[in-house]
C-alpha cells in the first residue's frame, strides 16, 4: 500500500498541521532502518540522501528544509522497491492524477535554492507557493491531464514562437475565459509574466544618462542627474518633469550566474558541460571545437586552479548592432550581447536554446567607444564568478553542491564591433591590430589602402621579389607578437576622453597623440583579472570576411558595376604607383 505523500510538497511547513502529521508518520515508517550506528539517509532537499544523521536531526532537517521532490518512492526509508509511488502524486481535492512535468521543473529551481532555504527557515521560499498553487489546481474541473500551470507555461510558449502581440494574448484568455467559465486561468498577459518570473530567469532594468555618460546603476541609482554630464535623467516637457518619470534610455541586463546555474540543475545538461573536457580530439593535428585550440590550452597552463575543475564555465561574447524595425526608413541600432558556454559540444553550443542573451543596449545611436558604460553589470558580474563563484547543485552524478566559476574567454565580433569592444580604432593608418605599430598602410585616392602582405610570406618564396604588386621587393619579416606588457604599456599612455555624446565633445573628432597609436581607450575587459593573460582575445567573424571577400572577387571577375573594384580611381592609383602599365588609363581623344 502507498503512502500518502501530497504533504512532501506543502510550503508552508510552520503552519501546516498536514505536512506536520506527514512528517511524524514518516519517521515513524523510517525508524526500523535506522542503521547500528543510530544513522539513517537525509532526504532533505539539502542532504538528497546523500548524507546520514540521526532520527531528531532528520526531523529538523526536513522540517526546516523540505522533502526533497523526486523522492517518491522512499526504498531508503521503509518502502519497497516495487512501490509504485514515483509515477502519481496528490491532487488539489486528495485524488491522484499523474505527475505533472512542472514538478520537475520547480524541483530544479528550488534545488538551486537549497541552502538559502536551510538558513531562511520554513519561510524562505514563500516566493514559490503562487507556483505550486497553480500546479496543483486542475485546469478545468475533471480535467487531471493538465494543470493551470503546465497549461499557462505552454500558452507563453506558443505566445513567443508565433510572435502574437500582447494584446493578442491578452484577447485570448478573454476569450477562453468565456468559452470554459470555470477554468483557472490567469486574467492578463501582465499577470501571466508576473508569474513566470518567480521562476527565475528575468532581467534587471537600468536608467542610462542620454549621453551614454554612466548607468544610474549602484552608486548612483538615486540620482537625477548625470554625474558626468550633469543631463537629466528624466525626459523634460517644456523643461519640466513630466507626470510620470520617463527615462531617456534603458538597458535591458539579464544576469549570467543564475543562467549558469540552471545548466547544472538538469542531470541531461549537467552531463553535457563536461564534453569539453571528456570528448575533445585526441588528434593534436584536429581542431573540432575551441577547447582543441592553442588559446584554450595556454589559459589551461596559466590558471590550473580553474582547469582543475572541469564543471568551471568557459565563456564567449558576441556584440552586433541591428534594426529592430526591419527595413523601414527609421534609423535605430539596437545592441544585443549574447554569451555562449563552450563548456558544450560543438553540436549544441551553438543553438539558439543555449545562447545567453546578457544585455539589451539600447538605440539610436550604437555605443560606439562608449560600449563599456552597457558593459559595467556584466563585468562586475563576471569578476564576482572568476574571484568567488556560485555555489551550484550538480544534478549529472547527485554529488552535491560545488562552486562554480566562470571566465571570459573571448569576443566574436566583425571588424567594427572588434574596434568598439577592444579599443583598438579599425580606422586610420594603423588599423591592424596585429600589426599594430608597424602597420604597412599608403593613401590611395579616396582611402586608404593596406599593402605588404608579402611580409608573411616564407622569406624565400618567389613572390617576395615579384615587382607586380607594388613596384618594390618585400624583404620585410612579419610583425612581431607584442606581449602582454607591451600591450599594457601602450594602453597606459592612453588619455581618458568625455564619451562622443557628450554636450561640450564639440562634434569633432578628437585627434589622438602619436603615443597613443590607434587606442581610443583601455578596454574594460582588462579588469578581468584573467583577461590581460589570454592570447586570442578577440576574433573576427568569419562570415563577414567571406561575404565581402567573395562579393568584391565575384564582383570585379564579372565587372559588376556595382561591386567591381576595377574603377578609374584604382586604375589611377596603379598608375601613380607605376605598376602594371596595361592596366593605365589613356586618352582615345573622345571627349
Amino acid at each position: 500500500m502507498t503512502s500518502d505523500k501530497s504533504w512532501t510538497t506543502i510550503r508552508r511547513r510552520g503552519s501546516s498541521n498536514e505536512f506536520w502529521n506527514g512528517l511524524q508518520h514518516f519517521l515513524q515508517m523510517a525508524k526500523p532502518f535506522i542503521n547500528d550506528r543510530g544513522f539513517i539517509k537525509c532526504p532533505c532537499r539539502h542532504c538528497l540522501n546523500n548524507a546520514s544523521h540521526q532520527l531528531e536531526d532528520l526531523e529538523s532537517h526536513i522540517f526546516r528544509n523540505g522533502f526533497m521532490f523526486r523522492y517518491n518512492q522512499w526504498i531508503h526509508h521503509g518502502e519497497p522497491a516495487t512501490a509504485n509511488a514515483g509515477t502519481t502524486v496528490a491532487g488539489p481535492s486528495g485524488g491522484i492524477h499523474e505527475r505533472d512535468k512542472m514538478f520537475d521543473v520547480l524541483d530544479d529551481i528550488i534545488s538551486e535554492d537549497a541552502d538559502e532555504d536551510a538558513v531562511g527557515g520554513p519561510s524562505s521560499n514563500e516566493q514559490y507557493d503562487d507556483l505550486f498553487a497553480a500546479l496543483r489546481s486542475e485546469l478545468y474541473p475533471g480535467v487531471s491531464s493538465f494543470s493551470s500551470l503546465n497549461f499557462l507555461v505552454k500558452l507563453m510558449h506558443l505566445k513567443v514562437l508565433n510572435k502574437w502581440t500582447n494584446k493578442s494574448f491578452d484577447e485570448l484568455l478573454k476569450l477562453l475565459k468565456l468559452a470554459f467559465p470555470k477554468i483557472d486561468l490567469v486574467e492578463s498577459h501582465y499577470e501571466a509574466k508576473k508569474l513566470m518570473t518567480k521562476m527565475g530567469l528575468g532581467y534587471s532594468s537600468i536608467h542610462v544618462c542620454k549621453n551614454d555618460c554612466a548607468l544610474f546603476w549602484k552608486e548612483n541609482s538615486l540620482k537625477d542627474t548625470c554625474p558626468v554630464c550633469s543631463e537629466s535623467r528624466w525626459k523634460l516637457q517644456s523643461g519640466k518633469r513630466s507626470g510620470k518619470n520617463v527615462p531617456h534610455k534603458v538597458l535591458r541586463y539579464f544576469p549570467v550566474g543564475p543562467r549558469l546555474k540552471r545548466l547544472f540543475a538538469t542531470s541531461k545538461t549537467a552531463k553535457l558541460m563536461r564534453w569539453h573536457s571528456t570528448g575533445k580530439s585526441k588528434d593534436n593535428d584536429v581542431m573540432r571545437h575551441p577547447v582543441d585550440g592553442k588559446s584554450w590550452k595556454e589559459f589551461d597552463k596559466r590558471h590550473p586552479q580553474f582547469a582543475g575543475d572541469v564543471r568551471n564555465v568557459r565563456l564567449g561574447l558576441a556584440a552586433d548592432g541591428f534594426n529592430p524595425f526591419g527595413n523601414m526608413s527609421l534609423s535605430y541600432s539596437m545592441w544585443p550581447v549574447v554569451l555562449t558556454t563552450y563548456n558544450l559540444p560543438p553540436w549544441i553550443c551553438m543553438k539558439a536554446e543555449y545562447l545567453m542573451l546578457s544585455l539589451l543596449i539600447p538605440g539610436p545611436q550604437s555605443p560606439g567607444k562608449d560600449m563599456d558604460v552597457f558593459l559595467r553589470p556584466l563585468i562586475d558580474e563576471s569578476k564576482e564568478l572568476w574571484v568567488h563563484g556560485l555555489d551550484t547543485r550538480d544534478a549529472a552524478y547527485e554529488n552535491g553542491v560545488f562552486r562554480m566559476r566562470a571566465a571570459l574567454l573571448w569576443t566574436v565580433n566583425d571588424f567594427p564591433a572588434r574596434s568598439s569592444l577592444s579599443g583598438w580604432s579599425g580606422q586610420g593608418y594603423r588599423a591592424c591590430p596585429t600589426c599594430n605599430e608597424d602597420t604597412p598602410s599608403m593613401r590611395v585616392i579616396g582611402k586608404t589602402a593596406y599593402f605588404g602582405h608579402r611580409r608573411f610570406l616564407p622569406t624565400n618564396h618567389h613572390w617576395r621579389s615579384n615587382l607586380q604588386f607594388d613596384g618594390r621587393t618585400e624583404r620585410k619579416r612579419p610583425p612581431h607578437k607584442f606581449r602582454t606588457t607591451d600591450i599594457l604599456e601602450q594602453l597606459r599612455r592612453v588619455k581618458t576622453g568625455i564619451p562622443r555624446k557628450y554636450p561640450n565633445y564639440g562634434g569633432v573628432k578628437q585627434k589622438r597623440g602619436d603615443d597613443e597609436l590607434n587606442w581610443r581607450k583601455k578596454s574594460i575587459f582588462y579588469e578581468l583579472p584573467c583577461w590581460a593573460d589570454i592570447e586570442l582575445k578577440h576574433n573576427l567573424d568569419v562570415m563577414h570576411i567571406e561575404k565581402n571577400v567573395c562579393d568584391s572577387l565575384l564582383g570585379t571577375l564579372l565587372a559588376d558595376p556595382h561591386k567591381s573594384k576595377d574603377t578609374n580611381n584604382a586604375r589611377c592609383d596603379l598608375a601613380k604607383l607605376g605598376i602594371r602599365q596595361e592596366l593605365h588609363l589613356f586618352e582615345d581623344g573622345v571627349s
